[in-house]
């Protein structure tokens, strides 16, 4: 069902919309989360940390996934909004065309190059088979993942969050019955879980791509819409763009720091790998409530009620930190028991690392997700550079900052400093832009 944003109490419209999206994404970090929980607990602690050393290669890829979501998604948000359903019909033909060829050129740049990667990271001996097993059979996966992302973006401009978690809920669920099978009782390794995850996400992309193309023979256009337009491509490409590269850089960075806490051995990296996906669980769900931000700030910028869009940043505001609550709780008096459930017998030195960054990062998710939900608006308004300075700001706090700090006597500790100051930082500088270029444009 499609759903205008540009109608109704901005508060209400944007819990009714951002929530599925929440409880989507959730489930979308099921499949990473299932691949560790299975590894750590069903083959070893040392398949945990090259799950997770693998990961933040992978965010690579996801990074250009996201901005050809991200991009789709606002551009044809602007076009819904205003009612110009041809050009809406094209953008996301030429999303799908340019997609698909971004993912032909990164499976060749991840088949030749994914191995010097794990060198770079330094990833330690004893994981780096397993490493490069998990991500080779990630790569083939590339195409599942692109064409997933645009579709749940297209999904979102038409204001329709329920459908992508409907496909998520049963996929993700079903990913995790087949990662214990292929490793339980095929009795496969960290291969077991990588093609368990293949599988299940190539299900949930053509499902979703056949349903995004039948919601889109249903809408009438007055003239003949066209399958490719460079002049939309660019329209994308100037949201898309920014969008992967912020996503880019952050993996890059972390990609740094991974090589950083690598340098800590393979327990430390155990304890980070299961404590990440945690804090990725919940940083990644509050970057896809800000998309779902500026699909609602697109609809209303296309649809002239630029009122609306400064309604939405309180409604944002209050949405995120009432999510936030208890997620803070449970990480800081139940942090020990979530990393239990990666690892089946976790060493002191894992369980102690994992614990500590969860309890460092935690009380900070009120100040990362006030800087999401500011970004989802400067994204959505098409404040790109505005958009960029602030995260690269964090990005660029974040890498010096565990580079410097694990010199000194804090060890890793200092690496998990890191991430509260560079969220700080950038938080403060994003609500500052909003201010000065939407909040005081509105009167």
């Amino acid at each position: 069902m499609n759903k205008d944003l540009t109608v109704g109490k901005p508060s209400k419209v944007l819990w009714l919309f951002c929530m599925p999206l929440f409880g989507s994404i959730i489930f979308q970090q099921l499949y990473n989360i299932a691949d560790s929980f299975v590894a750590g607990k069903f083959i070893s602690e040392n398949a945990l940390a090259a799950v997770g050393n693998s990961y933040e290669v992978t965010l690579i890829f996801i990074a250009f996934a996201f901005g050809c979501n991200i991009g789709c998604s606002v551009v044809v948000s602007e076009f819904f909004g205003a009612k110009r359903y041809g050009d809406m019909k094209t953008a996301v033909y030429t999303s799908f065309i340019a997609s698909g060829v971004i993912c032909v050129l990164l499976m060749a740049i991840g088949v030749f190059g994914s191995n010097t990667l794990l060198h770079l990271i330094n990833t330690p001996a004893e994981i780096f088979k397993d490493s490069a097993l998990y991500l080779d059979i990630y790569i083939l996966g590339l195409p599942f993942m692109f064409f997933y992302n645009v579709s749940t973006g297209i999904f979102s401009a038409l204001g329709d969050s329920k459908t992508p978690f409907i496909f998520l809920a049963i996929s993700s669920t079903s990913n995790i019955a087949a990662d214990i099978w292929f490793v339980k009782g095929l009795r496969l390794g960290v291969d077991g879980v990588a093609w368990a995850t293949f599988i299940c996400q190539g299900v949930s992309c053509v499902l979703a791509v056949i349903f995004v193309l039948k919601r889109l023979c249903k809408i009438e256009t007055a003239d003949k819409h066209k399958l490719f337009d460079k002049n939309i491509l660019f329209k994308i490409l100037k949201i898309a763009i920014p969008s992967t590269l912020q996503q880019s850089f952050i993996s890059v960075g972390n990609i740094i720091i991974q090589g950083i806490i690598n340098g800590f051995g393979s327990a430390v990296i155990a304890g980070y790998s299961a404590s990440v996906k945690l804090n990725n669980l919940v940083i990644t769900s509050f970057t896809t409530v800000g998309n779902g931000i500026s699909n609602y700030t697109a609809q209303n910028i296309g649809a002239g009620k630029r009122d609306r869009v400064k309604q939405g940043f309180p409604a944002g505001l209050k949405m995120v930190w009432i999510i936030c609550i208890p997620i803070v709780l449970l990480y800081l008096f139940g942090g020990k028991y979530l990393i239990y459930a990666f690892m089946e017998n976790p060493s002191a030195e894992a369980l102690n690392s994992g614990l500590l960054f969860l309890r460092i990062l935690a009380p900070f998710y009120f100040i990362a997700s006030s800087k999401l939900v500011a970004d989802g608006i400067l994204r959505g308004a098409g404040l790109m550079n505005q958009f960029m300075i602030a995260t690269f700001t964090d990005l660029i706090l974040r890498v010096v900052l565990a580079f410097v700090l694990s010199g000194t006597a804090l060890g890793s500790t200092g690496i998990w400093c890191a991430w509260p100051i560079g969220w700080t930082v950038a938080a403060v500088m994003s609500i500052i832009f909003y201010k000065m270029k939407i909040a005081n444009a509105v009167k």
